[in-house]
């Protein structure tokens, strides 16, 4: 796992957005899975921004979703399908059909869900996830004590978690849904880069536990720690509680440039 401390979210955005770039330029039709949140849209907009100033050729590349609300509409403005089309796909240029996720209105939840297990894979696998860190250490929807072989499937999201989102639907948490599809971490494991992106003190524990704790169920992002390309990076207020933070500056400060991220 490599650490690296950024000034800021933007900083942040920027690196993880020209990760990205470089991979587009080495393999124009990977396949970028993207997490929702406040988080990444640095990384959406710094994206943009290179495609629109022609530093990179986005046309081949696919998108595929994290996680999906359970029983909101496709087109309700807070599903993750509406949110992915608006924030990633619509920006960069790119056509619906370069865009994969699971079905959260499906008569059979459950089928839908090993169906995208299954499409990933057969996709050719996730080149790069982009992933979020919750307050608790979650991963895409995978709360803790979530099984770190699991596969995409149904989760009943915390108290914590409904309470954190409940600021995409107007501060009310009673519309905010009980259940999701997600990845699971099995399957998250599975890309071939996990890239991880953390900002602000409020997630310096979970930060902390992650990547200097004991790989946990309890801790679910602890996870990357067993992936052999794992990318974390955190602004100087989520790295406040890193026992090691020199130590990644210094490591980072001395990278060869011909690594990239």
């Amino acid at each position: 796992m490599e650490v690296v401390i950024v000034p800021d979210a933007k900083a942040g955005g920027e690196l993880i957005a020209e990760a990205m770039a470089a991979l587009l330029r080495r393999k124009p039709d990977a396949l970028l899975g993207v997490a929702t949140g406040s988080t990444p849209l640095p990384v959406y907009e710094a994206l943009t921004a290179k495609v629109r100033a022609g530093a990179v050729d986005v046309s081949r590349a696919r998108v595929c979703q994290l996680d999906e609300y359970v029983g909101l509409p496709a087109d309700h403005p807070e599903s993750y399908r509406s949110t992915v089309l608006r924030q990633v796909v619509e920006p960069l240029g790119l056509p619906a059909s370069s865009f994969m996720g699971p079905d959260g209105t499906a008569e059979d939840v459950q089928a839908a869900c090993e169906a995208y297990d299954r499409a990933l894979p057969a996709a050719g696998g996730v080149d790069l996830q982009l992933l979020g860190i919750g307050t608790d250490g979650h991963i895409g929807f995978n709360e803790p004590c979530s099984s770190l072989a699991s596969r995409t499937r149904i989760k009943t999201l915390t108290e914590q978690t409904r309470v954190d989102n409940a600021r995409f639907f107007d501060g009310d948490i009673d519309q905010v849904p009980h259940h999701v599809i997600t990845q699971g971490i099995g399957t998250i494991l599975e890309a071939r880069h996990l890239v991880l992106l953390a900002t602000g003190e409020g997630k310096a524990d979970a930060v902390a536990a992650s990547v200097e704790g004991p790989v946990s169920a309890l801790v679910p992002a602890s996870a990357l720690q067993l992936h052999p390309h794992a990318t974390v990076v955190v602004d100087e207020a989520a790295a406040t509680k890193l026992k090691l933070a020199d130590y990644f500056r210094a490591t980072y400060a001395a990278k060869p440039a011909w690594q990239g991220l």
